[in-house]
């Protein structure tokens, strides 16, 4: 059974309240995150993403039943740059075009699942006087940044399907990743919240400490890097490590300037996101140690991932971007952000009785 909400300081008890279910209820909800970030890489690595040209709220659930539908969106997905510019004199037959139309499709639809997962108990825990005081503007910022992820990721499919644009614009991706990404560690950073609150009746919050911060900030950077390598297919720049090119710096285009080429050359930004990620694993690790004492498997799970990350990464380079280690660097991408998200709070956690 739930502990009942205590009376801290100026803090008034309700005995209403279920923190220990809403806790369970967001760690559900955060895995269903991380579901979907490992179906949004397949979704690219794929080149599916571009399979589904509309966006409707209610007649897009369900797929095409019948062989008109199906050559009515294959008629639309012909009309793209993608399938114009790229399809080749073979073309595409139209049982290719429902393979990559599936992973579009099942991407979207976990997104409405998880919007109704998140929405529908949110609706019955407020209803229910089950929200303990202070919780309800953070709980519904996560369902606004649900919302917005629906929005940002329609206009990254949409940025795609213009011009001469054969692929989704590299900045929408990222955009998409990181709100997902920050989500997720809002989920998990509330969950923890509530599970304190259940357990000792503590109301304060953890605090972000600056080491957590600069771990966030870091891996932040090593996150967006990633997603313009993965818009930009630059993981393709080179398939050895760590030379690149048979040589450590490669060759950039600096023709348009050093702005454009940091955000648009495809081996100079391989080239930055493979040895930022020492920057991202050193603070990681530091984190991860510090957290050890306050909580062993957040900590250890961090320092884990941080290891599987770095491996994976390397992996990922000299397979050329073999489909399901990609995906599996992606997926341990996202549990190194709830891992970092769960020691940041060990860290931040005030001992009791302390006021700071």
């Amino acid at each position: 059974m739930a502990t009942a909400f205590f009376r801290r300081g100026d803090q008034t008890a309700s005995d209403a309240a279920r923190p220990g279910w809403l806790a369970w209820w967001l760690l559900i909800v955060a895995a269903m995150v991380v579901l979907i970030v490992a179906v949004g890489g397949i979704t690219r690595l794929t080149e599916s993403g571009l399979s589904i040209t509309e966006w409707n709220v209610a007649s897009g659930i369900l797929p095409p039943l019948n062989d008109a539908q199906w050559h009515a969106e294959f008629a639309k997905y012909r009309a793209t740059p993608e399938y114009r510019l790229e399809a080749g004199p073979a073309g595409m037959t139209l049982a290719d075009f429902k393979n990559i139309f599936f992973w579009e499709w099942f991407h979207r639809l976990l997104g409405r699942v998880i919007g109704l997962a998140f929405a529908l108990p949110l609706a019955f825990a407020w209803l229910s006087g089950w929200i303990p005081k202070g919780y309800k503007p953070r709980l519904l910022a996560l369902l606004a940044l649900g919302g917005l992820q629906g929005v940002f990721g329609w206009l990254m499919v949409r940025s795609g399907l213009g011009g001469d644009m054969t692929d989704v614009s590299h900045f929408w991706l990222s955009i998409h990743l990181c709100t997902a990404l920050f989500t997720l560690a809002g989920l998990v950073w509330t969950a923890l919240d509530l599970h304190a609150l259940d357990r000792s009746g503590d109301t304060r919050p953890a605090l972000l400490r600056p080491l957590a911060a600069i771990a966030a900030a870091v891996l932040f950077v090593q996150i967006l890097l990633g997603a313009w390598v993965a818009g930009l297919n630059a993981g393709l720049a080179s398939d050895t490590w760590p030379l690149m090119q048979e040589r450590f710096l490669p060759e950039a285009n600096w023709a348009q300037g050093a702005f454009y080429a940091l955000t648009h050359d495809p081996f100079l930004l391989h080239f930055i996101h493979r040895w930022f990620a020492w920057a991202a694993f050193a603070v990681l690790l530091w984190l991860g140690w510090r957290a050890l004492p306050r909580d062993g498997n957040a900590g250890k799970a961090l320092i884990c991932f941080a290891i599987a990350q770095v491996l994976l990464g390397i992996v990922t380079v000299v397979t050329g971007v073999s489909l399901w280690i990609a995906v599996a660097h992606q997926v341990t991408g996202a549990l190194l952000v709830a891992a970092t998200a769960a020691s940041a709070h060990a860290i931040g956690r005030r001992p009791a009785g302390s006021e700071a």
